[in-house]
């Protein structure tokens, strides 16, 4: 799955698009490294995303096209 479409089902960034910008302005980096939108996103993946002033650091534990909202946080593991 595109790292930008990740963001979006598990809730971490609210719109695609906003991911889109975020990746194309190299604030998303996996494993240490600055990724585009394309970037295809494994589990065991851990995904930098600074937004502002702040940072969050989290590891992919699932993924799945549609998540419920309630279930959205068990896609992924706070670093």
């Amino acid at each position: 799955m595109r790292i930008d479409k990740f963001l979006k089902v598990s809730r971490l960034i609210k719109r695609r698009s906003v991911a889109n910008e975020a990746c194309d302005g190299g604030r998303i980096a996996v494993n240490g490294k600055i990724v585009k939108a394309s970037y295809d996103v494994k589990p065991g993946d851990v995904i930098e995303l600074t937004l502002g002033s702040k940072t969050v650091k989290v590891r992919v534990e699932n993924i799945s096209e549609h998540v419920l909202k309630a279930d959205a946080a068990s896609l992924y593991t706070v670093l």
